[in-house]
C-alpha cells in the first residue's frame, strides 16, 4: 500500500500536490487506473484510483473508505525535553509515531538543554512516519511548553512522571509497565539529560502524576521516551490471530 497525506482532502476528487505527485509518478512510477490509499491524519483512509497522472497535479478519485483505520485502545502523550543534539529528538519523534502516540509535547523544564524548538523538521518527520508505517492518525506537535504550564494542564487519565532518583512522594517509584492498565489514557513525563528537579518533581506530584522507573539501565532522554512509548503499546497489544 502507498499511502499518501491529504489532510484537506474532501471525497471524492483530490489533487495531490507537486511533491506528492512527483513521488507517486517519476519515483513509484504508478500509471493510470492504479490504487493509493490516502489519509487525512484524522482516522479516515481512502482507497484511490488514479485518473491524472500528472507529475505535477495527479488527479485520484476516491472509491472506497475506511473510517478510524487502526485506531489505537488508547491516548499516549509524551511530553519530553528536546535534547541538545536535535537530531536525536527528531529520531525519537520518528519512532514514536511508528510505535502510535496521540501527541508529542516539547516540554521546557529547568535543566533543559535546549529552550528554543524549531517544529518545522519535526512536523516533516512525523508526516513521513505516519506514511511510512501506514496509519491514518497524524500525530499533534505542540508547541515548547513550560513544565509549571503542562502539569497543570486537566487531565482525565493516568500521568506518570520517569525520574532517576529516589521517589519523593512517600511511596516506592513502580516501573511504567507494571501500573499502567491496557486502554488507559497516559501522559508521560521525561526529562532531559541531567533529569527533573526536585521541586519540578513534587509539582508534577502535586498535580496528580505518579512517579515512575523504567529499569534498571541509565537510558538517554530519547531512549527513555521511546522505551516509555514501547511499554504503552505493548500493554495494549492484541493478542495474535
Amino acid at each position: 500500500m502507498y499511502l499518501f497525506y491529504a489532510p484537506d482532502f474532501r471525497p471524492p476528487e483530490y489533487l495531490l500536490d507537486e511533491e506528492e505527485s512527483k513521488h507517486c509518478i517519476r519515483v513509484l512510477r504508478l500509471e493510470r487506473g492504479d490504487r493509493i490509499a490516502l489519509t487525512d491524519g484524522r482516522g479516515n483512509l481512502y482507497d484511490c484510483r488514479i485518473e491524472e497522472p500528472d507529475p505535477r497535479r495527479c488527479r485520484v478519485v476516491a472509491v472506497a473508505s475506511q473510517q478510524e483505520y487502526g485506531k489505537l485502545p488508547y491516548r499516549l502523550t509524551m511530553a519530553v525535553a528536546p535534547t541538545k543534539n536535535s537530531e536525536r529528538f527528531e529520531w525519537f519523534v520518528e519512532k514514536a509515531t511508528e510505535v502510535g502516540i496521540a501527541a508529542i509535547v516539547p516540554l521546557e523544564s529547568e535543566r533543559s538543554e535546549r529552550r528554543h524548538f524549531r517544529p518545522d523538521r519535526s512536523e516533516k518527520i512525523i508526516t513521513a512516519a505516519m506514511k511510512q508505517s501506514i496509519k491514518a492518525y497524524r500525530p499533534e506537535l505542540r508547541p515548547l511548553t513550560l513544565f509549571a504550564d503542562f502539569v497543570a494542564e486537566p487531565f482525565a487519565g493516568r500521568r506518570f512522571i520517569a525520574h532517576c532518583g529516589a521517589a519523593l512522594g512517600g511511596m516506592p517509584k513502580r516501573h511504567l509497565a507494571a501500573t499502567l492498565r491496557a486502554g488507559e489514557d497516559v501522559q508521560v513525563l521525561i526529562g532531559p539529560e541531567g533529569d527533573f528537579s526536585p521541586e519540578e518533581i513534587r509539582l508534577a506530584l502535586d498535580c496528580g502524576f505518579e512517579e515512575i522507573g523504567l529499569g534498571t539501565q541509565r537510558l538517554r532522554t530519547e531512549t527513555a521516551a521511546v522505551v516509555a512509548a514501547v511499554i504503552v503499546s505493548t500493554l495494549n497489544a492484541p493478542d495474535e490471530p
